[in-house]
């Protein structure tokens, strides 16, 4: 059984410090954090579960989360591409809410 509330609680006060929250859509944070764990139990990682991964954690090191490209979205749009990790002020509605293009490059999963 996954404990999507023990994983909340261990990111919140991981990622916090370094300036990252959890959006305040609780709804979609705890449905983000399920299909995590979803992604634990099929590939033995926690891989974005916005993105299609190879099953192969080599090639998928790049969006394991948090992805590697969570810190330049979160500066640029005060959100990661899946809306999980904001910032301060994004959720507070000093940034507008824009959709955050994908940065990862195309992937051969051949």
């Amino acid at each position: 059984m996954r404990d999507v509330g023990k994983l909340y609680e261990m990111l919140r006060r991981v990622q916090e410090p370094k300036g990252y929250y959890f959006n305040q859509d609780r709804e979609r944070v705890f449905d983000l954090l399920d299909a995590l764990l979803v992604n634990k139990e099929r590939y033995g990682y926690m891989s974005c579960p916005c993105r299609l991964a190879s099953e192969d954690k080599e090639k998928d090191r790049d969006i394991i989360c948090p992805c590697v490209y969570r810190e330049a979205d979160v500066e640029a749009y005060g959100s990661c591409y899946c809306n999980l990790y904001v910032s301060k002020e994004w959720n507070e509605g000093q940034l507008p809410h824009e959709y955050v293009p994908e940065r990862r490059p195309p992937v051969d999963y051949r």
